[in-house]
């Protein structure tokens, strides 16, 4: 089982993300740090502009691919981590 600080750790492989709905999973990859109005993805969460507009009627199987996505791309990066 993934512990929540181990959830936030940017290089982490996609494998040891936990499944969305599984204890230590976090609903939104969102860090605060938004910047989709002239960028393709963001530069906190790494969703892309539909992504982020969408995830509310996201599935949990739509959901968990971006989570791998993002986490493979360095992705949620908080402040001053980057």
């Amino acid at each position: 089982m993934t512990s929540p600080t181990q959830k936030n750790i940017p290089n982490q492989s996609p494998e040891a993300v936990p499944e969305v709905g599984q204890p230590g999973a976090a609903d939104s990859p969102c860090v605060a740090v938004c910047s989709t109005l002239f960028e393709d993805v963001c530069r906190g969460c790494g969703r892309t502009l539909m992504e982020v507009s969408n995830w509310v009627f996201m599935d949990d199987a739509e959901k968990q691919a971006v989570w791998v996505r993002i986490r493979a791309e360095g992705y949620p990066r908080r402040p001053g981590t980057t």
